[in-house]
């Protein structure tokens, strides 16, 4: 059975019922501004304002109990607009408190802030009232904050993005490095971060100092620590670049200490990669279901681990087809009477995930098999086949319900979940 969209709409709206008292709240960095209405958009009470700290906090918990007190309500509702991380403790706070946190769409506050004054203006306080209204129609959505585990995960793939983006720009610098002193480097040594390469940049930077020391010397010291792999003929080579190098010779002594700094960075960087990962893998190994995503031809520990980071316990959705409208790649169209619109897909949601899927579905799509052939069927079929980039954007749909499935329901990968026994026969007497 597929999510409904439209039923879920109705849970939200039916949410929202008389006892309800419904607070919307406009998120700075320090100051916030709070306002509540009732179901029918009436607003109760005066605003608040509250700092980001505990009283501030207190004094909101408070604010909203007298409220709920003075007008009969039962229950409260309190929602945001997630724009940065400011929210994150404010939500924490009030979760504490059993007291339910919902979140709208930036989009939609900014669209509809109009219908509040008939005017373009915006403000923190008139932003609250619109993100009040917008929770007691039924557009918003419940976050689901990671816990435990999956709060790990989250923050060591954020980490781990950041790290290996600076390591990226350091490896840009170092080859930067080579390009003014010794263009000549990479013909000697294709790849720079093996370890003779490593060792020769470290003791030998500039083409000077290795034409000094000569080939039986640069040889004598890759064999302290590498044994095999490298020799005469290879020192010989680097010697004979050196002595032609058009490389800088102007600066060697701040050279030096540029390059020397670079390799601290990126011998730092590595190491935090390599600590970060065995911290992740400890963590899958705790959770249940991912063994068997893993299982999937083609998928490794970081996409298992940047999905779970992403979308949290797969337990709490119900379809694959809710993490596929999380990740934004759910589809979209513009048609009005006759005319039909392109279809595409909407990028209402996380970027992240959608990037990590779709680097895993381009490789997959070459070593599994199952996905292979789906690939082949979309782009070639005879009716409405899809472009590639089209073709790999359903894989990502498709690889979605697939880890979904496996994950819950914690069971073994199969081609012909993936392909289906219809469509695996119909595939079979296309090809023969």
């Amino acid at each position: 059975m597929k999510y409904k969209l439209k039923q879920k709409q109705n849970q939200r709206i039916t949410r929202i019922t008389e006892s309800t008292l419904v607070v919307g709240a406009d998120i700075a960095k320090k100051v916030h501004v709070a306002r509540a209405v009732d179901f029918r958009g009436i607003e109760l009470g005066k605003d608040c304002t509250f700092h980001n700290d505990q009283n501030g906090l207190a004094k909101l918990v408070t604010w909203m109990k007298e409220l709920e007190q003075a007008h009969g309500k039962t229950d409260i509702v309190f929602g945001i607009e997630p724009t940065g991380h400011y929210w994150f403790p404010l939500a924490a706070y009030l979760q504490e408190q059993n007291i339910q946190i919902v979140v709208v769409n930036p989009h939609h506050v900014n669209k509809t802030k109009e219908l509040e004054d008939n005017s373009q203006t915006k403000s923190d306080y008139k932003d609250a009232k619109v993100i009040a209204d917008l929770i007691r129609n039924g557009k918003y959505s419940e976050p689901k904050l990671p816990t435990k585990e999956y709060a790990e995960l989250r923050i060591l793939m954020n980490l781990r993005e950041k790290v290996s983006a600076s390591l990226t720009q350091v490896k840009g610098r170092i080859s930067n490095w080579f390009d003014r002193f010794f263009p000549e480097y990479a013909n000697v040594f294709k790849q720079w971060e093996g370890k003779a390469s490593l060792m020769t940049m470290r003791a030998f930077p500039m083409p000077s100092d290795i034409v000094s020391k000569g080939a039986r010397d640069v040889l004598a010291h890759w064999k302290t620590e590498v044994k095999r792999g490298v020799g005469i003929k290879r020192a010989e080579k680097l010697v004979a670049a050196a002595t032609v190098s058009i490389g800088l010779t102007e600066g060697c002594m701040a050279a030096r200490m540029e390059l020397s700094t670079l390799l601290g960075q990126y011998d730092l960087f590595s190491k935090q990669l390599e600590e970060i990962m065995t911290k992740v893998l400890e963590i899958l190994e705790n959770i249940p279901g991912a063994a068997y995503m893993l299982s999937v031809p083609g998928i490794g520990a970081i996409t298992v681990a940047g999905l779970l980071a992403e979308v949290g316990d797969l337990n709490n959705y119900d379809h694959g087809q809710q993490i596929i409208r999380l990740a934004g790649l759910n589809l979209k169209e513009n048609s009005s009477g006759k005319r039909k619109g392109k279809t595409g897909i909407s990028k209402r949601g996380r970027s992240r995930l959608r990037a990590l899927l779709f680097r895993a579905v381009m490789p997959m799509v070459a070593k599994n098999e199952a996905f292979k052939a789906l690939h082949k069927h979309y782009t070639t079929r005879s009716q409405n086949p899809l472009k590639k980039k089209q073709s790999l954007i359903a894989l990502c749909g498709k690889l979605i319900r697939v880890l979904h499935t496996l994950g819950t329901k914690q069971r073994e990968y199969n081609a012909i979940d993936v392909i289906g026994p219809a469509r695996q026969i119909q595939m079979q007497q296309v090809a023969a």
